[in-house]
């Protein structure tokens, strides 16, 4: 399985690839301080069987990629964007489908406003339009104020699981069943929680990362200013918008909303999905996306024959 560490700003990023040469790249982009392993391997093989080359990538500060101390190199939101542009171009791929959930949808609506050219399509799964002030949300859901646009808030619950992060677990089961607990939430109610499943999932990305402690930096990243989303009207690349009817975070119509504001925006919501992905419902959205990659590859090559 190739792999490349790609120099950015003074540290290096890990990113592989899997699938054959020549073929249509899906890259795929992690969410808030999750490393590549985010997605399972058994979704990673789901697209390469349908005909992809998929890369993941660790974003700054996550997995194997160099952690560095916030104060010491701080970045902004747009800059974990523009490092999805340099492992494009270490992996030497002109154009992709991309593929991003929950901060991942928020870098690829700043990718298809900054990087166009680089993009056949665009996937946004689980998260907020740029318009939308998640980080006032978060504190919103605590104070009991409602949301200057309307859309429903983040669930206080799960936010409250996730600011329990900020306590380091003294043992490597303690992070593992803190970890289990926190998918659980995220998952929703509807589905079945595979526990198991998923504390697997988070053996392998401690072993992959070489330490229990999680990582936190993301949230200290300076967010993209609220007036971008003003710019997703021009935005002119094919966009499917994945919204789980039991996400916690970005609960229904936020993908309805960021679908609106893009013109080539659809919408697509996958009943019983959360903020996550189980092993469940991982072939329908591994369909989803290559349906859509498809489609928006092949308009791409009309429009370049002219």
């Amino acid at each position: 399985m190739p792999e490349k560490f790609v120099p950015v700003d003074g540290r290096s990023l890990w990113s592989h690839s899997v699938g054959s040469d020549g073929r249509d790249v899906i890259l795929l982009v992690s969410g808030a301080n999750a490393s590549a392993l985010m997605w399972p391997d058994e979704f990673v093989e789901l697209l390469v069987s349908k005909g992809y080359r998929v890369i993941r990538y660790d974003h700054r500060d996550t997995g194997r990629s160099t952690f560095i101390g916030f104060d010491d190199a701080p970045y902004t939101v747009e800059d974990l964007a523009s490092d999805a542009v340099l492992i494009l171009d270490a992996w030497e791929v002109g154009k992709a489908h991309v593929v991003g959930l929950s901060i991942g949808a928020t870098l690829g609506q700043v990718l298809a406003l900054d990087h166009s050219d680089r993009l056949y399509s665009l996937t946004l799964m689980c998260g907020a339009a740029l318009d939308v002030d998640f980080v006032g949300n978060i504190g919103r859901a605590f104070s009991g104020e409602s949301s200057p646009d309307g859309l429903p808030l983040p669930n206080k619950e799960v936010l409250e699981a996730l600011s329990a992060r900020a306590t380091p677990s003294e043992s490597m089961e303690e992070e593992l069943d803190r970890r289990v607990k926190e998918w659980g939430l995220l998952s929703g109610e509807k589905l079945e929680f595979d526990a198991a499943d998923f504390r697997l999932r988070e053996q392998r990305c401690i072993d992959h990362a070489g330490t229990w402690v999680q990582p936190g930096n993301h949230a200290m990243a300076s967010p993209v200013p609220l007036s971008r989303g003003r710019e997703l009207g021009k935005v002119s690349v094919p966009a499917l918008v994945i919204q789980g009817s039991e996400d916690p975070l970005n609960p229904p119509p936020h993908g309805k909303h960021i679908a609106d504001l893009l013109p080539n925006g659809r919408l697509v919501e996958v009943d019983g999905l959360g903020h996550c992905l189980p092993k469940a419902l991982l072939p329908r959205i591994a369909d989803e996306i290559t349906h859509h990659a498809e489609q928006s590859h092949a308009a791409d090559a009309r429009t370049s024959r002219g």
